[in-house]
């Protein structure tokens, strides 16, 4: 499971500077070869924003703030499923079924995500791929609730 050290290594061999700020609105910043991340965050919230912000560095261009713009929440939602997949994806849903996680609390633990982080992923992972999902010989259920079938 990649750490948020791992992540900060990462952004460091990428030649990013991680600092924790003091930030007014956001809890994660990207500005060119600067991230900022919110001070006073739990390990796992700023595991979950560095891995935002890093998929921002791999995916997107320019600054886009101004969410009102279609193409700057496509970037938006481009640097959250990248984060998704890194720390969730079906793989981890798999893992945390497997691990007897019954629960959304206990599977983001398992995960080590915030329980916000991991809805918000369901939420993609619904839309994208609508009632379940199969991932080699497991099926991924949304609907009517998160569940994983192993098929023999």
């Amino acid at each position: 499971m990649t750490t948020y050290e791992d992540l900060l290594i990462e952004a460091d061999n990428n030649r990013l500077v991680t600092k924790e700020k003091s930030l007014p609105v956001s809890k994660g910043r990207i500005k060119g070869d600067r991230i900022a991340i919110k001070k006073g965050m739990t390990q796992t919230e700023k595991r979950c924003i560095l891995a935002e912000e890093l998929g921002h560095y791999y995916t997107g261009t320019g600054d886009i703030l101004d969410q009102s713009s279609v193409s700057n929440r496509k970037q938006e939602l481009r640097a959250r499923v990248h984060a998704y997949n890194r720390l969730i994806g079906l793989a981890g849903i798999i893992r945390a079924h497997k691990n007897h996680c019954h629960s959304l609390s206990e599977t983001a633990e398992f995960l080590d995500v915030t329980e916000e982080f991991l809805s918000d992923a369901l939420d993609y992972y619904k839309a994208k791929y609508g009632k379940g999902a199969r991932i080699g010989n497991y099926v991924v259920y949304f609907e009517p609730y998160l569940g994983v079938l192993e098929l023999s």
